[in-house]
């Protein structure tokens, strides 16, 4: 079987150029929507992924039969786009996830076969990929790097995103595009300094002095995780977890 070509891409411009020419995607939003959906679905929640820019959050909350997630400086300890306060989710939640870059690029992906993907589930989600691949549903892969965005609404690539990126092409097997190559190369290049970069860049230097360290530390866990989030109907759910029958 012919291994399959692996693209990486930043933001939803970059998911756009792909979108018709990929089979599977791979989502990563590390700071912190693709976290926030491992730490959710590890504990047996349903992660409904909504665009922030969008209105009526309440109405398919309620439409969905899910819990709105608040944002993080409104939660008052509920469930926020934090990971941290997504531990305490009781198994079976369906938790509505509005964010500006994660849920976005999910919702343009919504009829394709996707995966969220983070530094802390990256073998185990790479791996899913790979057998998808093996068995013939994942000739293209896409690896898309959410970014943040400056003031103005321009990308602003994000290295904890790149990281991500790179870490699960570092562990995927197949032809990998010249971008690929050069994510998967700055993952190497800084595989044993992921924490102190997390806490350094600039989204990670922003969420430590908004209150938010925690969820720094959480994000740069490597492979503490073994979901595999999968978008289904519209929503992620630990495929890892059905295929183990629980």
């Amino acid at each position: 079987m012919t291994a399959p070509q692996i693209d990486f891409a930043w933001g939803r411009a970059g998911l756009a150029a792909l979108l018709d020419s990929c089979d599977v995607f791979i989502i990563l939003d590390v700071l912190c929507f693709t976290t926030s959906v491992d730490v959710a679905v590890a504990h047996g929640a349903e992660v409904l992924p909504f665009p922030l820019e969008k209105y009526g959050a309440d109405e398919a909350a309620r439409r969905g039969e899910a819990v709105l997630a608040k944002p993080r400086a409104e939660a008052a300890g509920g469930p926020s786009l934090s990971p941290a306060s997504l531990r305490s989710l009781a198994p079976g939640t369906r938790l509505l996830l509005p964010s500006p870059n994660g849920s976005a690029l999910s919702a343009m992906v919504r009829e394709k076969r996707a995966f969220a993907a983070s530094l802390r589930n990256a073998t185990a989600l790479a791996a899913a990929v790979q057998d998808a691949a093996a068995q013939g549903a994942g000739g293209r892969i896409a690896v898309i790097a959410g970014g943040e965005h400056w003031p103005g609404g321009a990308l602003r690539p994000a290295i904890e995103d790149l990281l991500g990126a790179g870490a699960v092409i570092a562990r995927l097997q197949g032809r990998l595009t010249a971008e690929a190559r050069a994510a998967k190369a700055g993952y190497l290049e800084l595989k044993s300094e992921i924490p102190q970069t997390l806490r350094g860049s600039r989204s990670g230097r922003e969420l430590i002095a908004a209150g938010f360290s925690e969820d720094v530390e959480l994000a740069a866990q490597e492979d503490v995780s073994a979901t595999v989030p999968a978008l289904v109907d519209g929503r992620y759910v630990d495929s890892a977890r059905s295929a183990r029958g629980g």
